[in-house]
């Protein structure tokens, strides 16, 4: 199928689909098709994993699982494109790396149902890395008719922003509850059942500190995300800029503890002395690596335990990256099986022991520690503000900073 001297160009041209995997699980550099053109010819499997302190084996397997199961499900995908002719439409994102073991169980839950049921369903479920645009062009119609009748997506930029879904929410057309959730999100710490009943969160993207000791030097390790606002941190952290959904989470959270200081302070924590060619090149044992990495908490397992690299919790909780489903009002009697089957333990089940992506279903085990607790912007925080604005003007202020630094 591969070998490990396959240059990553090679394995991209072999298996195209091969590109979704990558970027999921620490390559997000290969987003841009140039810099995967230039550099992908002269990097192998080999040095690419290496550099990026990469447990081989378990990469290698992980990628040939991926391969064979989007190899044996490619022709449904097609297929599964939403019919708007259908009587009950499913769109949305899902997280790439367990979107293959998510898909395989939707599409034969839509077979059973079509075949028992007087009314017909479609679906069309991308990988996040994919973005919504598409199901943006339909929310910016202000027809709830061209809207999906249910939606499936991580981050708060589309739901949130009241330019975009909010105007559908304010006006009652989404309404979607659960009652009961796992512990682990409903304590006296965390709850994530909205009041209003608008938004069901299924599953949460936790990021956690990646450090690398070479690059820290003396630096103590950081223990809270307050700590990367230090200036001991200036030029040192690597911010998930292509998981947008990641980042913004990041924004807003830092905003609500911080204000607009926060953002002024991040932009300065930013590694930002190496061109993102230069960063993919630079070995992980050199100082020119990022001290500081803000990861996904499923690409922690790539780390083989040894070497300078150590995943880090932090003490106030990892950062929370919802994944939202939201469902229109008036089809509620035939959305509810599929709210059942998605909020079910054989789905919960993926997305925690498959993914690492912890689920709310009460009855899953998300093997947990006690000490792995979450830092969650809170619904207060979320129905009192305008969400999407504050986005938007983080995002600015922190573009903006940055690019004053690269002028001078």
């Amino acid at each position: 199928m591969f070998s490990l001297d396959d240059t990553l160009y090679e394995i991209m041209k072999k298996h195209p689909e091969a590109l979704d995997f990558f970027i999921a699980n620490g390559f997000e550099q290969l987003k841009n098709k140039q810099l995967l053109n230039l550099m992908g010819k002269n990097i192998t499997l080999k040095t690419a994993l290496i550099t990026k302190k990469i447990n081989q084996e378990l990469f290698i397997e992980k990628l040939e699982t991926f391969l064979k199961k989007d190899a044996d499900i490619d022709v449904s995908l097609e297929e599964s494109k939403a019919n708007e002719n259908s009587d009950l439409i499913i769109e949305g994102v899902l997280p790439c790396p367990i979107r293959i073991p998510l898909l395989e169980g939707i599409k034969e839950w839509v077979n059973n149902q079509n075949e028992k049921n007087d009314y017909t369903i479609s679906y069309n479920l991308k990988s996040a890395n994919l973005g919504l645009d598409w199901v943006v062009e339909k929310v910016k119609t202000r027809n709830p008719d061209k809207v999906s009748d249910v939606l499936i997506s991580a981050g708060f930029e589309l739901f949130f922003d009241k330019n975009l879904m909010g105007q559908y929410m304010e006006n009652g057309v989404f309404e979607t509850h659960i009652e009961n959730m796992n512990s682990d999100f409903c304590n006296e710490n965390i709850d994530l059942r909205d009041p209003k009943k608008r938004y069901v969160i299924m599953g949460v993207v936790p990021a956690i500190f990646l450090v690398n000791k070479t690059s820290l030097g003396n630096r103590k390790v950081p223990e809270t995300w307050s700590d990367l606002l230090s200036e001991e941190y200036e030029d040192s952290v690597a911010l998930p800029m292509a998981d947008l959904d990641l980042f913004n989470a990041l924004l807003a959270n830092l905003y609500k503890d911080f204000g607009m200081d926060g953002i002024h302070k991040l932009a300065r924590s930013y590694k930002k002395s190496l061109h993102p060619a230069q960063m993919v090149k630079a070995r992980t044992r050199t100082p020119e690596a990022p001290a500081i990495s803000i990861i996904p908490y499923f690409f922690s397992q790539m780390i083989d335990g040894t070497g300078d690299l150590e995943a880090v919790w932090p003490k106030d909780g990892a950062l929370l990256s919802p994944i939202f489903m939201i469902t229109k009002k008036e089809k509620a009697d035939k959305i509810k099986p599929f709210i059942d089957f998605f909020m079910s333990n054989e789905i919960g089940t993926i997305f925690s022991a498959n993914g690492k992506f912890p689920s709310t279903n009460p009855n899953v085990n998300n093997h947990l520690e006690p000490h792995q607790n979450f830092k969650w912007v809170g619904w207060d925080f979320i129905y009192s503000h305008d969400i999407g604005k504050i986005i938007r003007e983080c995002e600015e202020t922190f573009n903006s900073d940055v690019q004053k630094t690269f002028a001078e």
